[in-house]
């Protein structure tokens, strides 16, 4: 069993905090000040001070020293963000959560670019942060927890904004080769200039890998075309991204006792809980036929336009198409799964900017979204697990899919260093869902599944029809200015999920068609805040409570109405100690449980699940830890600590992953006016660790975690 912290460890920490902060706050007023500016929570650029609530900002410099190759190097630099690596560029995020698998994930977080989600809001995937430029960002921003009125559906735990970076004011060019373990090699450009009032930045990013585990290779390319126009009343930010991923996957490798060794997939191991520390098992691929192949483009256009003095009215209209076939290596079925998603829609805001520094924004959104999905098995028809799986199609559908969302959002200011902000969003969802193929629990083709099984098959598919949700989403914070330099903030907040199209469409046999509600989280957190050149920091303590968690148990099978409470506290601060060195430093303590019973099945295994249970998957203690070093003029260093505690790998708590420590090197260096060289470290210690670790179907399952790597490249301005 995992060891529980103490709860005096966590006050302390807090309380000490506090305490310190309060001390900072008085100091003396001499102190330079950072006027830093935030877009996501009102899609518009406003101090950090005045945040009503937690934001996380990865800047664009350490985006520059990370050269990340994967959506967890960078995220996992933020408080409360822990994102489960997993084989190429697939990915599990937890923000402000445990790690969410399955149905479940789909959903729990926004992913944005430039404020429009990454893709419609009842098409979401686990891997959806693959889509997004991180390689060539701007800054990324992150807001633990329920979004603001601006932002409805999917934006539960957490949203990520990534933000294109800006185009430069005179011509530059410049061109990054990074080499690298396993046939790793990234090519990558950029080209930016101003000619008056117009402004542009093309980002062209490319990559290989063969795969640190036989037979993992990928391909992945990115573009992101910006262009800027500033004219006398009014601006315009158009945003071309295109993505294009074609990969080798692979899935667990698994730990059984009952194994006699013969099958290389299964390990058999005595101590089976750390095979992620034998390094010839976590090389290994177990599902050769594992592919994804995946395409999106993205085209959106802001246009701000100024009415008169402090008025002004805002629209975004956008196209995104996004495509993908994949195997699902991770069922036991091995299904082909072919989805695809084409979504036109607009952000609207009329910003009205009152006397007395009070202000009004209000809009309506709206998206029209037509998506299919087809799942087709190709090995041949089996019964296992009490579930019978037939060859053939499991599900066709197409879904037309409409969105409508209008919102308010106001801010007042109470008293001169006082602010409350408040917001109310009401999201209409309405599916208009069309089968392809019979209905109900037979084949595809309207016969039974009785001839090679007891009982009928494991795939329902409902009955055309409409489905319509209706979510309202209240806001309500405050914010107090302390001095220029810190600030105290509470938050209270509700964020939503309307059910997914495969949470309603593609369903099991012991599933009540049309049996499920959207999901719904009630947030509160206060938090002090503080912004200078020589000490920034955030702390907030949070709880949430949510229900009708939707989620798939460790056996497979879907639960619809589950409810989970979330308490926890998060600090991140960074420290310029002199002109040399600096130190940022971000910790998470969170404690995620059930807050329903959950009985184990007698006709179909699943784990029993109790209230007051820990939820899988999401350690204790989260903590990131970084010494910085400028060493010359233009050189820059940096060692990571990466710490993540034990936790548990299945619902009924009765199986562990002992948690790791890893450490990582980073550095940079011009040797010449126009060429810069930079090289990092990957697992410095080489440290034996999971990027994953889970318990279903009997055993342990892991991802193992790369070993020491190296990695070097240069870039050149041309």
């Amino acid at each position: 069993m995992i060891q529980k912290l103490r709860p005096s460890i966590p006050k302390i920490l807090l309380s000490g905090l506090l305490i310190s902060s309060g001390s900072i706050a008085t100091a003396a007023e001499d102190t330079a000040t950072m006027d830093t500016m935030v877009i996501t929570s009102t899609r518009s650029a406003n101090s950090v001070l005045d945040q009503a609530g937690n934001i996380d900002t990865i800047s664009t410099e350490e985006i520059d020293l990370l050269q990340p190759d994967h959506p967890s190097e960078i995220l996992n630099r933020a408080t409360g963000v822990y994102v489960h690596r997993q084989s190429g560029l697939e990915s599990l995020p937890s923000v402000r959560s445990p790690v969410l698998t399955g149905p479940g994930a789909a959903g729990a977080f926004l992913f944005l670019e430039d404020g429009v989600a990454l893709r419609a809001a009842g098409f979401a995937n686990n891997n959806g942060l693959a889509e997004a430029n991180m390689e060539q960002a701007g800054d990324i921003e992150i807001i633990r927890g329920p979004g603001s009125a601006f932002y409805g559906s999917n934006a539960v735990h957490g949203m990520i904004n990534v933000l294109t970076r800006d185009p430069s004011d005179e011509l530059t060019r410049n061109a990054d080769l990074t080499a690298g373990p396993h046939g790793s090699i990234k090519l990558k450009g950029s080209i930016s200039d101003t000619l008056g009032a117009h402004s542009y930045r093309i980002n062209a990013y490319g990559a290989k890998d063969e795969g640190y585990r036989d037979e993992t290779g990928h391909g992945v390319q990115k573009l992101t075309a910006r262009h800027d126009y500033f004219g006398a009343t009014t601006s315009v930010k158009t945003i071309f991204s295109f993505f294009n991923l074609n990969q080798e996957t692979a899935g667990f490798i698994t730990a059984s006792d009952n194994n006699d060794g013969a099958d290389p997939c299964f390990v058999s191991n005595e101590a089976d809980r750390t095979l992620y520390k034998d390094d010839n098992a976590m090389q290994k691929n177990c599902n050769e036929n594992g592919f994804r192949d995946w395409q999106s483009y993205r085209l959106s256009s802001r246009i701000d336009h100024d009415i008169s003095e402090g008025k002004m009215f805002s629209i975004t209209p956008y196209f995104r198409n996004n495509e993908m076939e994949f195997r699902q290596h991770y069922l036991p079925s091995q299904a082909i799964e072919e989805n695809e998603h084409t979504s036109f829609g607009f952000l609207s805001g009329y910003y009205w900017d009152l006397d007395a520094g009070h202000k009004i924004v209000a809009g309506i959104d709206f998206e029209y979204t037509n998506g299919s999905l087809k799942e087709t098995q190709e090995r041949a028809s089996y019964f296992m697990f009490s579930k019978a799986r037939q060859q053939g199609v499991h599900y066709d559908y197409e879904v037309d899919a409409t969105v409508i969302a209008p919102y308010v959002h106001t801010e007042w200011q109470l008293a001169d260093a006082l602010k409350a902000t408040a917001g109310l969003r009401y999201e209409h969802t309405n599916y208009d869902y069309d089968n392809k193929v019979a209905d109900g629990t037979l084949q595809a083709d309207g016969s039974s599944c009785n001839a090679f099984s007891p009982k009928e098959c494991l795939y329902q598919r409902p009955v055309d029809g409409e489905d319509s949700f209706g979510n309202l989403s209240p806001k309500f914070g405050l914010s107090y200015n302390i001095n220029s330099q810190s600030s105290l903030f509470a938050n209270l907040s509700r964020g939503f999920r309307a059910p997914q199209v495969t949470d309603i469409y593609r369903i099991q046999n012991n599933q009540v068609p049309r049996e499920i509600e959207p999901e719904r989280i009630d947030s509160l957190e206060l938090g002090i805040r503080r912004v200078s050149q020589e000490l920034s920091f955030e702390a907030v303590a949070y709880h949430m409570r949510k229900k009708n968690f939707f989620f798939r148990d460790s056996f497979g099978n879907n639960v619809t109405n589950a409810k989970t409470k979330h308490t926890g506290i998060e600090l991140s601060t960074l420290w310029q100690m002199n002109d040399m060195f600096d130190l940022g430093v971000n910790y998470t303590y969170a404690i995620h449980k059930y807050k329903s019973d959950h009985a184990a099945k007698a006709s179909v295994a699943t784990d029993e699940i109790n209230s007051g249970d820990d939820i899988d998957s999401a350690p204790r203690h989260i903590g990131n830890v970084r010494l910085g070093m400028n060493f010359m003029s233009d050189g820059r260093a940096e060692l990571e600590w990466m710490h993540v505690s034990d936790y548990f790998v299945d619902p009924s708590n009765a199986h562990t992953y002992d948690g790791h420590d890893v450490i990582n090197l980073r550095m940079s260096k011009n040797i010449c006016k126009n060429v810069k060289l930079h090289a990092r470290i990957d697992n410095l210690t080489n440290t034996d660790y999971a990027t994953r670790a889970d318990y279903a179907f009997g055993s342990y399952r892991f991802f193992g975690g790369e070993k020491i790597s190296f990695y070097g490249g240069v870039t050149v301005d041309f």
